[in-house]
């Protein structure tokens, strides 16, 4: 499948979410996904781009997010997104779910990514996160 590749690069403004959230509409409308998988991808990607502007690049305008879009196998949507920020330790943060964590409004981003993707990676120290979600019928041969 030719033409797939989607590459988006923007400043660090929470505002330039909305590029994200086009991105997914036109992949979801390109790509005739199925309607129940549309807020899984749109939340898990809202929140991937959120953790690399606020987190990882700390609302540093100079600092750039990338997001880039691929289709793997003929059926699973790969979306990365890189910040320019000094990474983190993805392994020990707090769970979410804990009772002494259930009222935070924050922490969550990373427990949803994991949650509502098929396969979340993270690279480069947590710098980049790699999010599959197996959701295309594989195309007749």
């Amino acid at each position: 499948m030719s033409g797939t590749h989607r590459h988006i690069k923007f400043p660090s403004v929470i505002e330039n979410i909305h590029l994200v959230e086009r991105l997914i509409d036109e992949i979801v409308a390109q790509h005739h996904i199925k309607e129940d998988f549309y807020g899984e991808l749109l939340i898990a990607m809202t929140e991937a781009v959120n953790n690399a502007i606020v987190h990882g690049n700390k609302l540093d305008t100079s600092k750039q997010v990338t997001v880039d879009f691929d289709i793997v196998d003929g059926k699973v949507l790969r979306f990365t997104v890189e910040d320019e920020g000094p990474g983190f330790d993805y392994n020990s943060l707090p769970d979410p779910t804990a009772p002494e964590n259930i009222e935070k409004p924050h922490g969550r981003g990373v427990f949803l990514m994991r949650q509502l993707s098929d396969h979340c990676e993270f690279n480069d120290n947590g710098r980049v996160v790699v999010l599959d979600f197996a959701v295309l019928e594989e195309l007749p041969a």
